[in-house]
């Protein structure tokens, strides 16, 4: 897209954001919330021109579909008889079949090669996001429910989105895969027994029914991909192609239905939810990059583990908010933390691409623009 296509859909942004202010304070909500929408997407594809904002278009498209499930959600809750949300787990097993075919056996292999990486990065992993997202829950005054998903959200694996910041920070991609999968893999064991001990005051917690869950939703796609990926491998390259594009569709479905189902509850605690959820996101990045320091890792893996620990799969955790019954209010947590670790994760991860490694700097090396 050329610069002046870029600043037409600027200008129609702005132009839409002022005709929502007007409709707004008119209290014309039956327009309002398609000017936002309009608003949001001309900003999206506005940005696509500039390099280095381009990552958050994507984000910002989330805003405008997102917008339209705030103020029109009786679209995206029911079609005739048939519940929307039926479409979540469906849509995250297709996600993690995706996610299995980016996969191999060799990146499990690669526990052996990077032993401390890996097991720094696990626990890292397993023990900050967990008892952050605990502890702020006795921080904020949230309904039982919503703590709950605050503490569901931090009890999950990273997702790929740790995978592609890792690259765009100039990090250790191949740690980040195999920490991705390492992680994916003892999900069905760690996410329910964080979930017991540390939301079980909050809410009833099933540990097997849970497990089963994890099994369906991710371990058996992840397998079959897997599978998929070491036997036919290059066969399909339009299967490789399209699998980024249904994945990010399929997030961007989940999330608005979960905004739409949970509407009423988020417009009473959704600045606080907001909050909330920046603290226990940035609070990974944080503590995960500072306790790899400690371990005495690289920079590179340092990064890594940051990313890894703070970018969590927000769509596994809606999906078992589905399974538990309570998808408008456990699963509003995942639905916020999403978009939000994206622009967080995007932002670090640029950032950190501008800034020379060590090794870098010794060789007299530039980092990249």
């Amino acid at each position: 897209m050329s610069k002046s296509s870029s600043r037409i859909f600027f200008i129609l942004s702005l132009i839409f954001l002022v005709a929502f202010i007007i409709a707004t304070v008119l209290e014309q909500h039956a327009y309002a919330g398609w000017l936002l929408m309009a608003c949001f997407l001309c900003a999206a594809l506005g940005i696509r021109a500039y390099e280095l904002l381009k990552g958050y278009s994507y984000t910002i498209m989330i805003f405008a579909v997102v917008s339209l499930a705030m103020y029109y959600p009786q679209y995206f809750v029911m079609v005739g008889d048939f519940k929307l949300s039926k479409l979540i787990v469906p849509l995250l097993q297709i996600i993690m079949f995706g996610m299995g075919t980016a996969l191999s056996y060799k990146d499990f292999a690669r526990v052996m090669q990077m032993p401390k990486g890996v097991i720094v990065g696990i626990l890292c992993q397993y023990s900050i996001m967990p008892f952050v997202g605990w502890a702020i829950t006795l921080l904020f005054a949230f309904p039982p429910e919503i703590a709950a998903g605050i503490i569901l959200v931090g009890s999950c694996p990273s997702g790929l989105a740790s995978n592609v910041m890792s690259y765009l920070a100039r990090a250790n991609l191949a740690l980040s895969v195999t920490l991705t999968a390492v992680a994916t893999m003892l999900a069905p064991l760690m996410t329910p027994f964080y979930m017991q001990l540390l939301a079980g005051q909050y809410v009833a917690v099933d540990f097997w029914a849970m497990m089963w869950d994890i099994c369906k939703i991710v371990i058996i796609p992840v397998g079959v991909g897997l599978i998929f990926n070491h036997y036919l491998h290059g066969r399909f390259k339009w299967l490789d192609e399209a699998m980024p594009l249904v994945s990010m569709i399929g997030i961007a479905v989940i999330i608005t239905i979960i905004t739409a189902a949970g509407r009423n509850d988020l417009l009473v605690v959704g600045p606080l939810l907001i909050l909330a959820t920046f603290v226990h996101n940035t609070s990974g990045f944080f503590l995960g990059y500072w306790a790899s320091r400690l371990a005495r890792m690289p920079e590179q893996d340092c990064r890594t583990v940051a990313l890894e620990v703070g970018l969590q799969n927000g769509g596994l955790a809606s999906g078992l908010a589905l399974a538990m019954g309570k998808l408008s209010t456990v699963g509003l947590a995942p639905a916020v933390f999403g978009p939000l670790m994206n622009i967080t994760g995007s932002s670090l991860a640029l950032w950190w691409r501008s800034k020379p490694l060590p090794e870098d700097k010794v060789a007299g090396v530039k980092a990249p623009v």
